[in-house]
C-alpha cells in the first residue's frame, strides 16, 4: 500500500513509474520530495515512527503544513513545492492538485472539508470549515470557498461561485487509475 501511494504520487509529477524518474524527481521536486516522507510517516508502524523526525524537518523546511494523520487518497499533486496549510481533519480524494499558498482550514475546531477525486484547486485559494468539493472540479486562484461546490464544476471568486460544468478538472493530469 505504502510503495503504491507513492507511485501513484510520482506518476502525477512525471507520468512515469520508472526508478530513474523516482530518483530524479525525489532529489529535485520538493513536492514530491515532502510527499514520500508524508506517506512513510503516515503509517502507523514503527517505520512511520522512524520518519517523522525527518517529514516534520521537510514540513518547516519547504513550508507545507499536511500532517501526517490526514486522509490523503492516491496520486497527490503539490504544485511548486508549497508553501500550503491544512488541516489534519481534511479528507483529500484521489489525484488531487494543491497550487501554492492554498490554505485548508476550519474555525473553532470544526471538521475541515472533504474534496473529491480529480480535483484541481488553484494557487491562493483558502477553503474555509466543513464544505464538500465534489469530484472533477476546479477551483480558480484566489477562490474562497465557504459552500459546497458540486461535481464537474468550475468555481471561481471571493466567495466561490460555479461558472460553468464545461471541461472542468482538466488541469489534471496524468491521473493515477486505483489498480
Amino acid at each position: 500500500m505504502l510503495w503504491q501511494l507513492i507511485l501513484s504520487d510520482l506518476y502525477r509529477y512525471t507520468g512515469s513509474t520508472s526508478f530513474k524518474a523516482l530518483l530524479k524527481t525525489y532529489l529535485f521536486n520538493r513536492g514530491f520530495n515532502f510527499s514520500v516522507w508524508l506517506r512513510i510517516a503516515s503509517q502507523k508502524s514503527f517505520m512511520g515512527k522512524c520518519a517523522y523526525p525527518i517529514f516534520y524537518y521537510k514540513k518547516k523546511k519547504y513550508g507545507i503544513d499536511i500532517h501526517c494523520t490526514t486522509q490523503v487518497g492516491y496520486g497527490l499533486f503539490i504544485g511548486h513545492g508549497g508553501p500550503l496549510v491544512v488541516n489534519p481533519t481534511t479528507i483529500i480524494g484521489n489525484n488531487v492538485n494543491l497550487s501554492q499558498f492554498t490554505t485548508i482550514g476550519a474555525n473553532g475546531g470544526r471538521q475541515a472539508a472533504t474534496i473529491g477525486d480529480n480535483v484541481y484547486i488553484g494557487p491562493n485559494v483558502c477553503i474555509i470549515d466543513d464544505v464538500n468539493i465534489g469530484n472533477n472540479v476546479t477551483i480558480g486562484a484566489g477562490s474562497v470557498v465557504t459552500k459546497d461546490i458540486p461535481e464537474n464544476a468550475t468555481a471561481v471568486g471571493n466567495y466561490a461561485k460555479v461558472i460553468h460544468y464545461d471541461n472542468a478538472a482538466q488541469s489534471v493530469n496524468r491521473r493515477w487509475i486505483i489498480q
